[in-house]
């Protein structure tokens, strides 16, 4: 049987993967990725304007550079694993906030952030220690929580590139629902691939006083 100790290593071995080369290697994949995001973006935030934006698991600024264009870059924030990505992002976008952060232990007050959101980060955390990353969003968050996630309506382990656990298909909204009842579901919809998504499910949550 595995202990809590065996749950942390396992989230650690992951967090050193994405901060090491293996993270190098998908930055240089993705360069490009965010070209179409824009549209999602200017539209999102139209309809749910916020006033200071947290995007955890940042990596290079694919979401941040469109988001900055809604909302002053001083309210814009984003928090990585990877100082290598971090790097990058302070050099193209150096008005934003980054800092370095494991997505489990969120270094922000609570509610302090109008919309905080992952693309592509929950996929990659580890059964047990998931609810963890999702607690730390919704505790930083005062309106909304935005995920973007592979979906599949039972966890799915994906091999993903040499690595054996390391990437999870599941139903992101629904955990979301099931943790935190606080949480309303306003939308929910698939993402269009040419625009920079690859087959990501967006689920938006407002997040009710209790």
């Amino acid at each position: 049987m595995k202990t809590a100790s065996d749950f942390l290593s396992e989230a650690e071995r992951l967090e050193q993967l994405w901060a090491g080369d293996f993270g190098d290697a998908y930055r240089e994949r993705n360069a490009n990725a965010s070209n179409g995001r824009a549209p999602f973006w200017n539209d999102l935030l139209s309809r749910h304007p916020a006033r200071r934006v947290l995007e955890v698991g940042c990596n290079i600024g694919a979401n941040l550079r469109w988001i900055m264009e809604r909302v002053p870059p001083r309210e814009v924030y984003g928090v990585d694993i990877s100082e290598h990505a971090l790097q990058h992002l302070r050099a193209s976008l150096s008005s934003v906030n980054t800092l370095w952060s494991p997505a489990r232990s969120l270094p922000f007050r609570d509610n302090w952030f109008d919309l905080v959101f992952t693309a592509g980060v929950l996929i990659h955390q580890p059964e047990t220690t998931l609810p963890l990353v999702m607690a730390e969003v919704v505790r930083c968050a005062r309106q909304y929580v935005l995920c973007m996630e592979y979906f599949s309506e039972a966890t799915i382990t994906v091999p993903y590139r040499g690595q054996s656990h390391a990437l999870f298909k599941r139903n992101y909204g629904g955990i979301y629902q099931e943790l935190f009842p606080e949480l309303e579901l306003r939308e929910t919809g698939d993402l269009e691939p040419e625009q920079g998504w690859d087959n990501v499910t967006y689920w938006l949550f407002t997040k009710n006083a209790s």
